[in-house]
């Protein structure tokens, strides 16, 4: 990637312009973003700061996924990446698990053909 960010308030452990190319990208369901970084993204300046790097979110508008660009020196890039795989994971599958124990409790729900 050759652009830079269009962001204005890089944090001060990035340094410009070296950390800000070629940043680590992968692909977050939008559904999972409030889960995985708070409410309208609250958690975000805390899990860059922790991190040591930035982090850009780019909503791809068909596929229901969002990138997220994670820019830093290589190592924390690539520590940061694993850390955000591994949160979308975790809460994807709790999403699925509460998904299935609601099928079941509906199921639970329903009455027999005896009953109707």
């Amino acid at each position: 990637m050759g652009t830079l960010p269009g962001r204005k308030d890089i944090p001060p452990w990035v340094k410009v312009p070296e950390d800000l190319k070629d940043p680590e990208v992968l692909q977050v369901q939008t559904q999972l973003l409030e889960a995985m970084f708070g409410p309208a993204g609250s958690r975000i300046p805390y899990i860059e700061q922790v991190s040591k790097v930035m982090l850009e979110l780019k909503v791809l508008e068909s596929s229901g996924l969002t990138e997220v660009l994670v820019y830093g020196s290589y190592l924390y890039k690539l520590r940061a990446k694993w850390m955000l795989q591994s949160m979308a994971e975790w809460h994807r599958q709790r999403r699925e698990r509460g998904m299935l124990k609601l099928e079941d409790a509906m199921k639970a729900l329903q009455l027999g053909p005896w009953m109707k």
